[in-house]
This record gives structure tokens, C-alpha cells and sequence, in this order.
């Protein structure tokens, strides 16, 4: 699923890949678009984590729900990409990429993919940029894609699986967020009872790349024993980098628990744990 921007650019070239602009910044809402349009790769559509990847924030489903499946197609389809679009994605970061992919993949999407180290790789190797506003044809046909819930966890799920020896809870936030010490966006601080943290800052090397195959399996190797590992951040974006590593080293039983953390704390009756607790 992970792609080097010369095999990136290869696959554009020979395949007509489109390129997915997923930049966002969750403190200023128009800096990813303004950045599209400063510059981004060849013939790249772009897609808004808010407006795009994200349904309307309701009191529960937390702060980046799953956009309604017929307002998520339409979107796909006025951006010229139908269910044999060959698709990259990048940003600057890998957070937004990742949920792109992921809603791609659980869309049963076959033909999608992550620039590794995003712009940034592609810059590095000095290959071309673009700053026109990119127009694409439509697609009329119909599309029958559907969400593979097998790829998703519900804040019910989780509440029915929370103690189940072979389901492992992975927190995907970083340590203080996860112990409670810190809590800068939502109004609870701590962790979902019997989750593990594995931060998805972890998952990259320096220059912004994700880390080998066999350094991730190392990083996972606690959760080898596991039939099914659960996946969830603050919102059910920086998760998915994780569910991404996740299945390049192996692991097919991944569900991503979309509300994450937002969603759970709206229930009164849910547990939350802090280092305290533990």
C-alpha cells in the first residue's frame, strides 16, 4: 500500500494514477487548501479532512465521524474517481493520507495507495510540481460501493469486546495524552479501559518515512498473540497510520474505531483510565 514517489511516479506516468492532496492542519482549516493551491503534484485533486473525509459532528460519533457513504461517493465521483481509479495519496504527514486510504480500502477500493513521506519525498527527489487548479471529468456511471463493517468499530463493539483476551485495544495517541497527564481537545482526559499505547509518531523514521516492514513488525510484536486488534486515536485520524502499518507487517484482523476517544467519552456510563487507574 506504501509507494516511493519513484514508483509514485512511475504509476502516474504508465498508469494514469491520480494523485490525492489529503494536507489539512487542525488549527487553521484553510491552510491545507491554500497549500494545494500554492503548489501540489501533477494533476492531484484536492480532499478536506472536514468537509471531505468527515461527516457532520453530532453528540456522539466524535469530532471526525465517517461522512454519509452517498455524499462521500458523489464527492469521489465529481473528482473523476470510480471504483478502477488508480489512486496515491499524500500530505505532509501522513495522518490525513492514511484516513483517506483507509476510507478508500474500506470502501473495497483495490487500486489505493500512500506516498511514502508524502510531498515532501516527492520534492526531495525534485520531480515536478504543479500549481493549476485541477479540473477533472466527472464520473456518471453508477458506483456500488458500500462500507466493509468488518473494517469498522463502533463505541458498542468496543464496549462488548473491552475485556476480550484476544482483542487487543490499541491507543494510538501520544503517552501523556494517554495517561491523562494532558488533554488539550477533549473534555476527558485519559484512556479507554484495557488499551495499550502504541503512539503513531513512533511509526516513522527522521526524514519522514515510514519505518521498515521488519522494524514495525518489532514495534507490533506484543500483538502477535491477538486474533483481532482495535485501532483508535483522539478522532479516528492519526489511528489510521497505525492500521496502515498494521497491515503492511501482516495483520488482516484491523478494525479502525472510527469516533476514537471523542466519541467514547460522550457516553456518562463509559469507563475512562488515567496513569492513576492503572
Amino acid at each position: 500500500m506504501l509507494v516511493s514517489a519513484q514508483e509514485a511516479k512511475t504509476m502516474y506516468e504508465e498508469l494514469g494514477a491520480t494523485f490525492v492532496d489529503c494536507r489539512f492542519d487542525l488549527q487553521d482549516d484553510q491552510l491545507g487548501f491554500q497549500n494545494y493551491e500554492a503548489f501540489h503534484l501533477p494533476g492531484a485533486v484536492y480532499f478536506d479532512l472536514e468537509e471531505d473525509l468527515s461527516g457532520p459532528v453530532e453528540t456522539t460519533g466524535g469530532r471526525h465521524p465517517l461522512p454519509d457513504l452517498d455524499s462521500f461517493v458523489h464527492i469521489l465521483k465529481s473528482k473523476g474517481i470510480d471504483d478502477e481509479t488508480v489512486v496515491i495519496a499524500y500530505d505532509d504527514n501522513h495522518a490525513f493520507a492514511s484516513r483517506f486510504a483507509w476510507m478508500m480500502k474500506a470502501l473495497g477500493h483495490q487500486h489505493v495507495y500512500i506516498l511514502n513521506g508524502g510531498i515532501k519525498a516527492w520534492r526531495n527527489m525534485e520531480y515536478p510540481l504543479s500549481t493549476e487548479r485541477v479540473e477533472r471529468t466527472a464520473i456518471t456511471s453508477e458506483q456500488s460501493w458500500r462500507f466493509n463493517e468488518s473494517l469498522i468499530a463502533t463505541q458498542d463493539y468496543v464496549r462488548r469486546h473491552i475485556e476480550d483476551d484476544q482483542i487487543a485495544l490499541i491507543d494510538s495517541r501520544n503517552y501523556e495524552r494517554f495517561i491523562g497527564k494532558v488533554e488539550p481537545i477533549d473534555f476527558k482526559a485519559g484512556h479507554i479501559p484495557s488499551a495499550k499505547n502504541f503512539d503513531w509518531m513512533n511509526l516513522f523514521k527522521e526524514d519522514g518515512l515510514f519505518k521498515h516492514k521488519d522494524e514495525l513488525k518489532t514495534y507490533f510484536s506484543s500483538l502477535e498473540m491477538y486474533e483481532e486488534v482495535i485501532v483508535y486515536c483522539g478522532s479516528g485520524v492519526t489511528a489510521a497510520p497505525n492500521v496502515i502499518a498494521l497491515w503492511e507487517t501482516g495483520y488482516d484482523n484491523v478494525k479502525l474505531y472510527v469516533g476514537s476517544f471523542s466519541d467514547w467519552i460522550t457516553n456518562v456510563d463509559n469507563e475512562v483510565m488515567t496513569f492513576e487507574d492503572d
